[in-house]
């Protein structure tokens, strides 16, 4: 797309979008189709689950943007042409965590790697002294291949410190990492992969796939001595969205904060291809995926402090889909270079929910800074669903978002605040499960 061409989309955004800028008051989306795409665009079928007019605002969205059937449009990237939408993964396309899914499936089949010199702080920069004492205590150093399937002491531990970011015995297992770029334990599960090719990695998360899609609504599966979550089902409303704005012509992408392999298994069950879905990615050596990870923006493959975690999936998103290079695409974009339409469940989604230009649409899990900003909703652009499969119920208080509502890069906790500065108060929970 030439200079005039990029000035005259990104005109055209703003006419609609009001101005498109975080925190800056918006116009409601527009609301007809133009005359070009009217009767064209491919219809949501499924109704069930939506809450209000969510369903019937994304409708709109679809004849709006979407390119539907004119055809000559290129592919997502820097100049292109096709509107994009991204999605989250894990209990925004599925119900339960397909990163949990395939890290319970790797302990109970013992299929993770002992430690380079059986030294844990290898697996992971963050993790702390006592955590990496108590994993050398628990884990055997002798074999190849740790034997979680039958050591309890080994994989009570290691579950543990990826579930609960704690030893068994409370004390705390990461620390020192950037709360707004990394989560050390979802990081915890690519690192742990080391010493594996990406077919392989494939193929264990193919495995737990088929174990947690076949297993009942409600199965909790052994881990050692403990037990977790072990089923998973995709959200037909959701297939459904993304089926619809494929067909009305709009690049979709999956963005997970799980390993990029284990995401690409499960997104290939929404007709979402490897091409566009993005994860955390292990630098490679010979083959075989290193503990080491790669960065995006400024941050060098093997510093390991940013994933796509909050502002790591605004600059995973500039960098693979708009072809933002350096530290330009850990930054907010002009509208034309950013998505149309962003869904989410988690604090971990923020900063690419603000980012698009459309509508938001979030899943309520509860999360505080999310639904902070959901329910303040300063654009109008802001879509809220109870969970489709078992939705969570009204929030007794309101969220405290005037409080401690978001969390700062060293972890503290403050108030929520608008790209104004001003302060988002408390916001009751009104979209919500029976």
């Amino acid at each position: 797309m030439n200079f005039k061409r990029r000035c005259t989309a990104a005109a055209a955004v703003l006419a609609v979008a009001g101005t498109g800028l975080l925190g800056v008051q918006a116009t409601a989306e527009a609301t007809q189709p133009s005359p070009s795409n009217a009767g064209k665009c491919p219809t949501l079928s499924i109704t069930k689950g939506w809450y209000g007019d969510n369903r019937a605002r994304l409708q709109r969205m679809v004849d709006q943007y979407g390119r539907c059937g004119d055809g000559g449009h290129q592919g997502a990237g820097t100049g292109a042409a096709k509107p994009v939408a991204t999605f989250d993964w894990d209990n925004t396309v599925i119900k339960n965590d397909v990163g949990d899914a395939t890290m319970f499936w790797l302990l109970r089949n013992s299929k993770i790697r002992t430690p380079l010199n059986a030294d844990w702080h290898t697996t992971s920069r963050y993790l702390t002294a006592p955590a990496a004492k108590a994993l050398a205590a628990a884990c055997p150093a002798t074999a190849k291949t740790l034997p979680t399937g039958s050591d309890t002491d080994c994989a009570d531990e290691i579950a543990s410190v990826y579930s609960e970011g704690t030893t068994t015995d409370g004390t705390t297992a990461f620390d020192g990492f950037d709360h707004r770029r990394m989560e050390p334990q979802y990081a915890w599960l690519a690192q742990l992969t080391r010493g594996w090719s990406t077919r392989q990695v494939k193929d264990f998360a193919a495995e737990a796939r088929k174990e947690n899609l076949a297993a009942p609504i409600g199965t909790e599966q052994r881990v050692g001595t403990g037990k977790f979550t072990g089923w998973a089902r995709y959200y037909d409303q959701q297939r459904d969205l993304i089926r619809t704005l494929k067909k009305a012509g709009f690049d979709v992408y999956v963005v997970s904060a799980s390993p990029e392999p284990i995401a690409e298994v499960w997104a290939k069950g929404v007709g979402v291809d490897t091409r566009h879905t993005i994860g955390i990615r292990n630098v490679t050596a010979h083959g075989k995926l290193t503990a080491r990870l790669k960065g995006c923006g400024a941050v060098k493959d093997g510093d390991d402090s940013m994933i796509t975690y909050i502002d790591g999936k605004r600059c995973w998103i500039n960098q693979e889909i708009y072809g933002v290079r350096g530290a330009a695409a850990e930054k907010v974009q002009p509208p034309y270079n950013r998505p149309v339409f962003a869904a989410g469940d988690s604090d971990t989604d923020i900063s690419f929910l603000r980012d698009a230009t459309a509508l938001r649409l979030v899943l309520n899990r509860n999360k505080n800074e999310l639904m902070c900003r959901a329910y303040d909703n300063g654009d109008g652009r802001w879509l809220v669903n109870p969970m489709f499969i078992e939705p969570k119920g009204k929030l007794a208080k309101p969220y405290p978002c005037a409080s401690t509502g978001y969390t700062e890069r060293d972890g503290k906790e403050a108030p929520v605040r608008r790209a104004d500065g001003s302060i988002v108060p408390d916001q009751k929970d009104t979209v919500h499960g029976p």
